[in-house]
């Protein structure tokens, strides 16, 4: 890897030295990482911008599911089932050091339903062709019992098999910002858009800040991306423009509970809830993530708050299904992300209104004024949405057009195999080595940041790489998306944040001043995460 390749210096040095990009790209998402690797890696001069960190809104507050979406098939939503099965199968080959396959059951309490789930699941499974992760299967009584210790048995039948992807969402962003980087594209994080430059009533680039130096850059490109999700109408009213449709954001909230609570290695789905949702039981890092929920909001927050309604729901519906019955008390973490659901104006909201009714696939458009804004779509399905989206850039900034090439390139760090990978440090692929060499540099750095605790196992070594080569500027940016402790245990969390700070602030070479700072608005955050406070 070569020296300080991801850095934030050098990427401002560029930004200096080029009149004109052929592509900009407002928002550092899942999406808008996703179209700038896909510009980039067709050769377009390709620049990112994040008014925060990568990932820090919706993008790393997701179930860590890779998946067709079993749910859209029961709406019958083919097409969108069908794409994000391809893509699933895509991220996969592409990146195995983030993406496994991940064994999945519903449990059966009615042979009628049993066979209907089994009926859509053969078909989910066919849709997936030669990209298929397994085959799905019936369970016994006993096989249920046996898999799901902690399981009701009471009207249990059985259950049904089947497989799907899991992965860490923030640190895919992180690989592909790394990705587009490699490719020759320039992302930046905290960088503020605050104006849209126009030349006769057509869009030429922004007016942004860099939030650190406060300086200020006129930043010119031939065409303009909004991929800011739902923050996407903030953009728009720059551009004074109105659209035939309202995004409303939608509230997903999950908790996560020790293991003891759920012991299997396998997820369970509860495929129909009181609100007529699927909800998911998933391990995740040695512990139980549990959720979603679907609650309409009125307005969009950077960092939004579980409701207590949602939590009661989540905890009601966990222990309708488990001997355990967690309490709030019992929650480490609580988090929740906003979807961006788009509605036609006239639509017509009401209280038997779901969020599950709206499409959720994804919608490009066009400004008079020529700003591409991409709202909508999953994780899943991030890069075929980039690459409809760079098409149509490619259109309004009449840019030579260049095939793409994002189905079968590696996203970075990638690794030939990681069976038998340590489970630590799989999900840092080719870097662990790098990483390792910095202990042997320093061997103090090798110290676990978390004393006695294999759960919670992360090392000093980790945090300097996290700040000279993956752009963290935040004990927030390591606690919650490189490092997920925050999403993990909230209380541990806090624990580490003055060691991880200090080491932040001999590596960014800050002072007192700043440490304090940062612990002070670290345990401020964390506390909204850990619930029985």
């Amino acid at each position: 890897m070569m020296k300080g390749f991801f850095n934030r210096e050098r990427f401002l040095g560029i930004l200096e030295n080029i009149n004109i990009w052929d592509v900009l790209v407002i928002g550092g998402g899942a999406t808008g990482l996703g179209i700038a690797l896909d510009s980039a890696s067709r050769g377009y001069k390709t620049l990112l911008l994040e008014q925060s960190d990568f990932s820090k809104g919706t993008s790393s507050r997701s179930t860590k599911l890779v998946h067709g979406g079993i749910r859209y098939l029961a709406q019958g939503n083919i097409k969108l089932v069908y794409e994000a099965l391809q893509e699933r199968g895509h991220l996969l080959k592409n990146a195995p050091h983030l993406v496994k396959k991940q064994r999945f059951v519903i449990p059966i309490f009615s042979w009628r339903m049993g066979f209907f789930y089994w009926a859509g699941l053969k078909f989910y499974e066919w849709l997936a062709g030669s990209l298929s992760f397994g085959k799905s299967q019936f369970l016994s009584r006993n096989e249920m019992l046996k898999i799901f210790p902690e399981i009701r048995p009471n009207s249990l039948k059985g259950g049904i098999l089947y497989y799907d992807g899991q992965f860490d969402d923030a640190r895919l962003a992180i690989n592909l910002a790394k990705t587009c980087v490699q490719q020759g594209g320039v992302v930046l994080n905290y960088f503020q858009v605050k104006n849209l430059i126009k030349e006769i009533g057509k869009i030429s680039g922004v007016i942004a800040y860099d939030l650190e130096t406060k300086k200020k850059y006129s930043i010119y490109s031939k065409t303009v991306i909004n991929a800011t999700g739902v923050f996407s109408d903030s953009i728009s009213k720059m551009d004074e423009s109105t659209w035939p449709i309202l995004i409303k954001p939608s509230q997903g909230t999950h908790i996560v509970l020790k293991k003891s609570f759920f012991s299997s290695s396998n997820a369970i789905v509860i495929p129909k809830t009181t609100d007529g949702r699927i909800l998911f039981s998933v391990p995740w890092y040695d512990h139980v993530l549990i959720g979603t929920t679907d609650t309409f909001l009125d307005k969009s927050d950077l960092e939004p708050k579980p409701l207590e309604e949602e939590i009661d729901f989540i905890l009601h519906t966990f222990k309708q299904y488990f001997v355990y019955t967690p309490k709030k008390k019992d929650i480490l973490s609580a988090f929740s992300g906003l979807r961006p659901l788009f509605v036609p104006r006239h639509f017509s909201f009401s209280a038997s209104t779901h969020t599950k009714d709206i499409s959720r696939s994804h919608k490009l458009m066009i400004s008079p004024s020529g700003l591409l804004t991409i709202i909508g779509g999953k994780w899943t399905t991030y890069r075929k949405m980039a690459e409809e989206t760079v098409n149509k850039a490619v259109e309004i900034g009449k840019l030579n057009k260049v095939p793409p090439i994002t189905k079968n390139l590696k996203i970075y760090g990638a690794i030939p195999s990681c069976k038998n990978y340590n489970f630590h440090w799989k999900k840092y692929g080719e870097d662990e080595s790098h990483i390792q060499k910095l202990i042997e540099e320093n061997p103090l750095w090798g110290e676990p940041l978390i004393s006695k605790c294999p759960s919670y196992y992360c090392t000093e070594a980790e945090v300097i790489w996290m700040v000279r080569h993956e752009m963290a500027r935040t004990v927030e940016d390591v606690l919650a998306r490189r490092f997920r402790l925050l999403f993990l245990n909230a209380k541990k969390a806090i624990d580490i944040a003055p060691r991880v700070a200090a080491l932040m602030a001999q590596e960014l070479s800050l002072d007192k001043t700043w440490e304090k700072s940062q612990v002070a608005a670290f345990k401020e955050l964390a506390m909204q995460y850990y619930y029985p406070v």
